[in-house]
């Protein structure tokens, strides 16, 4: 008999990507001594480039003095994968689950997450798939359109996914995504002619192909966005 799962969804908005990830390894350390259950944050960040723990600086195509000139910021993290950019109109979704709990691992968790994406592409008639050898995330033809970047610490996740709603692609020319050289980066609303919906609506449609994929039978949702804002509700976590 399959056993009931539920998830927490945290809608966060748009956050600080250093308060994001403060708020990561907090719920991480709870959810390894089940203080948590399996939690889901889905936000925003402001211009952010961030790298992974091979701190592939040489995919960062512009002096690291000028980023301020155009907005953004870069941060390193302990994820894996290469160089990325996130950004306003961009769905991002950080699960901190225990991968031992549901018996997954790595590849499938990653296989997923990308389903994930490609699930939501569907919704609106676009056709994305799995890239080819050594290209994570997901596709649509030859356009990346969701990329994946996770840690995994003693079976429990963090970091995430990133899917390209209508994020400003000139960003992307900064780096070589992924470091997949000689690859454009698309978005829905360049790959559709539907009159889509707005964020909001489709952030919540990818948090509920998440919850399908990955098999929880029940969804609460939380407003989180005060959290970062209230020392007590923090460190009761």
């Amino acid at each position: 008999m399959r056993v009931p799962r539920s998830l927490e969804v945290w809608k966060m908005g748009m956050v600080n990507y250093l308060d994001a990830l403060r708020l990561q390894e907090k719920l991480v350390s709870a959810r390894k001594v089940n203080k948590i259950s399996d939690t889901l944050l889905s936000l925003q960040h402001p211009p952010t480039y961030t790298l992974g723990k091979r701190r592939t600086d040489h995919n960062l195509l512009i002096p690291e003095s000028d980023l301020k000139s155009i907005g953004a910021e870069l941060h390193h993290t302990q994820r894996g994968g290469d160089i990325t950019f996130h950004g306003p109109h961009q769905a991002i979704l950080y699960p901190i689950i225990s991968l031992r709990d549901i018996g997954l691992g790595a590849r499938n968790y990653v296989e997923k997450l990308e389903l994930t994406m490609i699930d939501l592409a569907s919704l609106y008639g676009v056709k994305a798939s799995l890239g080819g050898r050594c290209e994570t995330g997901v596709w649509v033809g030859g356009r990346k359109i969701g990329a994946i970047g996770v840690r995994i610490s003693y079976a429990v996740t963090s970091h995430g996914l990133a899917f390209n709603i209508d994020p400003d692609l000139n960003y992307f020319k900064n780096i070589v995504p992924c470091g997949i050289a000689k690859k454009e980066v698309t978005s829905l609303r360049r790959e559709t002619n539907l009159e889509l919906p707005t964020e909001e609506v489709i952030q919540e449609q990818l948090i509920l192909c998440f919850a399908r994929i990955f098999g929880y039978s029940s969804v609460s949702w939380k407003e989180g966005a005060s959290l970062l804002n209230d020392k007590k509700e923090f460190d009761e976590i």
